[in-house]
């Protein structure tokens, strides 16, 4: 999965461009890598051990991290620098949904309208994603602590299912999606990501890197699995 920051658009010159020893410019910053990483992590495990009652108290406490970070996400897109904000997420969902108007209205006769689906639908799985986490989240607490007993029937458990199961359909989609992008760019769109750079030269988008915070989300959520995990009872 790529977070909101992600600098899909990002061009970037040939390697034979590039001056030996450039760092590249710097796209990404390091509490984003870090929320990606960690929001990518939970979830798959989470999936993993959906199944397994020997994986329960892992699977729960994944659940909680996988929620628990889009806390975080949201905050930052909040209080943090311009790239990262939630508004930039805002203007990149809504501008996908006109996509389908821009093809009917050419047509589909222009090439430049054809290549701006794989941008557009990776803003879109990014904002879904997103939005199934608060689903996703509640249904695993609400199947975990038994609700489904007292409410009537196992449709918390089967919405839950649903929920999983649909997000996991939309990391696959966004994941072809970047597959594609870097195929048309020649460029791999993931790289950000990983290093938070994109090769050339130039100003970076982004002037502060956060290392600090991106070190304070690790040693939390570390500490969150220490302290679920080790107590053997996990939150709520």
């Amino acid at each position: 999965m790529i977070t909101p920051s992600t600098p899909v658009h990002a061009t970037a010159p040939s390697r034979s461009q590039v001056p030996p020893g450039s760092r590249g410019r710097l796209v990404t910053d390091a509490p984003t890598r870090a929320f990606h990483a960690l929001f990518a992590l939970s979830f798959v495990g989470a999936y993993l051990t959906a199944e397994s009652e020997y994986w329960r108290l892992l699977h729960v406490t994944l659940g909680y991290t996988f929620a628990g970070l889009l806390l975080f996400r949201l905050l930052y897109g909040l209080v943090g620098p311009r790239q990262v904000r939630l508004s930039v997420l805002w203007r990149k969902v809504t501008g996908a949904l006109q996509w389908p108007r821009t093809l009917w209205t050419t047509r589909g006769l222009q090439a430049s309208v054809w290549k701006q689906a794989p941008q557009a639908g990776m803003a879109l799985t990014i904002g879904l994603i997103l939005l199934l986490v608060c689903p996703l989240a509640l249904t695993g607490h609400a199947t975990y602590n038994d609700w489904g007993d007292w409410i009537g029937g196992e449709w918390l458990e089967e919405l839950h299912e649903l929920a999983a199961n649909t997000t996991l359909a939309l990391v696959l989609a966004h994941m072809g999606l970047i597959a594609l992008l870097s195929l048309i760019r020649r460029q791999n769109q993931a790289m950000p990501m990983i290093t938070g750079r994109l090769p050339g030269n130039g100003p970076s988008p982004v002037k502060h890197n956060h290392l600090w915070l991106a070190i304070l989300v690790v040693l939390g959520v570390c500490a969150f699995w220490g302290w679920q995990l080790f107590s053997g009872q996990p939150l709520g």
